[in-house]
């Protein structure tokens, strides 16, 4: 039997720092290893207790979500955990940020508990998590104000499919429902995908949606 997944659990609310703790450490295959409050104690924790996945709130006192990701996770970090955020859409507007400063994926906090732990498991594997619900809503409202301008794609270095498929991974589509849409294989959605994300030099798929969105490849 593999050892469980561990989890760190940063949330300054009390009654949802538990809640999720809860959910969390109810299953076999996951252990909650930490708690915190902010977004200081987080990067602490993390250091020390080297967990598989943290759990990030975005609004929190001391050191702030998205900082604390970005410590965590972002560029040049020596050795990047894996950050799942967690947010309320109608108040947060900082999740785009987030996952440019490296977070896996992200979650609506009043997403079904069986999302969440998919969602652990998911970014756990090295794979991202968009949530499906709010990829559109979510990124492309902010995507546009921060964007410096539109991308000619003869300037990308992508080809013509390859563009396609950035496309639909923008719009949130899962690897079945593009491969379902331009009539190829699975198989063949996850070639192109590791092709893009080589080429324009992107960890994951999250990245990729946030470069076709910064860039004006998808409106």
């Amino acid at each position: 039997m593999s050892a469980p997944i561990r989890v760190l659990v940063c949330d300054d609310q009390v009654l949802i720092r538990t809640g999720l703790a809860t959910i969390v450490d109810a299953q076999p295959d996951l252990e909650v290893v930490g708690e915190c409050a902010d977004g200081a104690t987080a990067v602490e924790l993390a250091g020390r207790l080297r967990p598989d996945v943290v759990v990030m709130d975005v609004r929190m006192p001391v050191l702030d979500g998205i900082e604390a990701t970005r410590r965590l996770a972002g560029a040049g970090v020596e050795h990047p955990v894996k950050v799942l955020v967690v947010t309320t859409f109608n108040l947060d507007e900082y999740v785009y940020e987030a996952l440019r400063a490296g977070a896996s994926g992200f979650l609506l906090k009043d997403a079904p508990p069986e999302r969440l732990l998919h969602g652990i498991r998911t970014v756990s594997s090295g794979a991202a998590l968009l949530d499906p619900d709010v990829t559109r809503r979510l990124v492309g409202e902010y995507a546009e104000r921060i964007r410096p301008s539109r991308t000619d794609p003869a300037d990308s270095p992508l080809t013509p499919r390859e563009l396609e498929v950035l496309h639909l991974l923008a719009e949130g589509l899962s690897n079945g429902e593009i491969a379902a849409a331009l009539f190829i294989s699975q198989e063949t959605v996850k070639t192109f995908v590791s092709r893009i994300l080589a080429k324009l030099g992107l960890r994951d798929r999250v990245q990729a949606v946030v470069y076709a969105y910064r860039h004006g490849l998808v409106s």
